[in-house]
């Protein structure tokens, strides 16, 4: 879709298995609840990009579009298994050609703030989806650390909080777009789409919960960056601890979910010139 060759701050890891199943476990649920709001047609088409391990692309091809057909794309595919109507092509949405559509739902999940072309993706996802059809988004709203709720004592807390505010800077000078997820509603109706409509979920994470494993995975995958920046390996290994102590909690991410509709009947241009929308 465009030239630009995309990098991620999670690079593809030993540790990464870890991570996707972490972020199922947290976010799997609250993800098929905004699926089933849409009310697609059980023969519809959809894409998964960034698919990971496939836990939502196998649930939308055997529970929403039974009759249907689901392409799930992911630079990485070796965690995904193609079935009856689950097609699988490796591919960077930034740079190939979107698989053959149109597609009633195109979804991505914890994928676009790392795209430094996040914002020119939005028409060309837009372009890619039946007149009708759906785009849905989900990402964490980064801005600030989540709060440390309780803690074994205070220097607990104090350490949480300092490697959360450490890791959300090496991110930010890995390129993830802290803000993002507050930016995408704005973002998709200057793409044309129309009922945009956006939810936040957030709750508190105890350890031993799948949120905190993330934290906890997230402790390892950048392990590199947040001891350049002054934290110490004694100091990690606490945090990791902590996730998996029943008497630390701490609040997640509020994750953000966005979704909007092209209007049926409409071409995309003729929509963003319609809703005001600015093609960037």
């Amino acid at each position: 879709m465009t030239t630009e060759q995309t990098t991620y701050a999670f690079r593809n890891s030993e540790h990464t298995t870890t991570q996707l199943a972490s972020i199922q476990d947290y976010l799997d649920e609250a993800t098929m609840r905004r699926i089933r709001e849409l009310d697609l047609p059980a023969d519809g088409c959809c894409w998964e990009i960034g698919a990971g391990a496939g836990s939502i692309a196998t649930r939308l091809a055997s529970e929403v579009v039974p009759q249907g057909r689901v392409v799930a794309t992911d630079r990485d595919t070796r965690r995904l298994t193609p079935a009856r109507n689950l097609d699988i092509y490796r591919g960077d949405v930034t740079v190939d050609a979107p698989p053959a559509g149109p597609f009633d739902l195109i979804h991505a999940r914890l994928v676009t703030q790392h795209l430094a072309s996040r914002r020119a993706l939005l028409p060309a996802l837009a372009d890619a989806l039946t007149p009708g059809g759906w785009l849905l988004l989900g990402e964490f709203d980064c801005r600030r650390p989540p709060r440390v709720i309780s803690a074994p004592t205070q220097a607990d807390a104090e350490l949480v909080d300092r490697f959360l505010r450490t890791l959300l800077g090496v991110l930010t000078a890995k390129g993830v777009d802290m803000a993002w997820a507050t930016q995408v509603h704005q973002a998709m109706a200057d793409a044309g789409l129309t009922r945009v409509h956006s939810v936040t979920f957030a709750e508190s994470l105890t350890g031993g919960d799948a949120g905190c494993q993330l934290y906890e995975a997230n402790s390892i995958q950048q392990e590199d960056g947040l001891l350049r920046a002054g934290m110490t390996p004694a100091e990690l290994k606490r945090v990791r601890q902590l996730t998996h102590d029943p008497a630390f909690t701490v609040m997640s991410y509020p994750f953000v979910s966005i979704r909007g509709r092209r209007a049926p009947g409409l071409h995309l241009v003729e929509q963003a010139t319609e809703t005001g929308g600015v093609r960037r």
